[in-house]
């Protein structure tokens, strides 16, 4: 099953800028995901982050991963839209190589444990097969507030 931006729209409230997953090319329900973000030279953060040497933010990769968990396990709920994904917890963070302009991350997150409220997933990043950072990340889902 793949989902587009549009479909992700309606179950994340992250909107661009800061939406930092732009396809899920496979989906295991409770189990496992696959998204894509496709990083471009127009992005935001890279007018400051390097001007000489355009470098993603290691926190925006662990937040691209954190997104494209967060579509897995909201799509549990029948309105999705009710809900917000919280990180708990970020663990074992590791950064492997820097992400460019022009690289497409591959964004590979599996479940390791899941209560009612609380998750906790691993998440690798890829670029071209090779691995960008990895981290587990422990979330706590919520209902929105009024």
């Amino acid at each position: 099953m793949t989902l587009d931006i549009n479909e992700i729209q309606k179950i994340l409230p992250h909107r661009p800028p800061f939406l930092l997953v732009d396809r899920i090319l496979e989906i295991e329900p409770s189990k496992r995901i696959v998204g894509i973000k496709n990083v471009t030279m127009n992005e935001p953060f890279f007018v400051g982050h390097f001007p000489s040497f355009p470098v993603m933010p290691g926190v925006l990769i662990i937040e691209a991963m954190a997104q494209t968990g967060g579509v897995l396990v909201l799509r549990e709920f029948p309105d999705p839209s009710q809900r917000l994904v919280y990180f708990a917890a970020i663990e074992e963070a590791k950064f492997r190589r820097p992400v460019r302009p022009g690289d497409q991350l591959r964004l590979e997150i599996e479940v390791l444990s899941r209560k009612t409220t609380f998750c906790r997933m691993r998440g690798n990043a890829y670029v071209d097969g090779e691995l960008a950072a990895e981290a587990v990340i422990l979330c706590k889902i919520m209902e929105k507030s009024a």
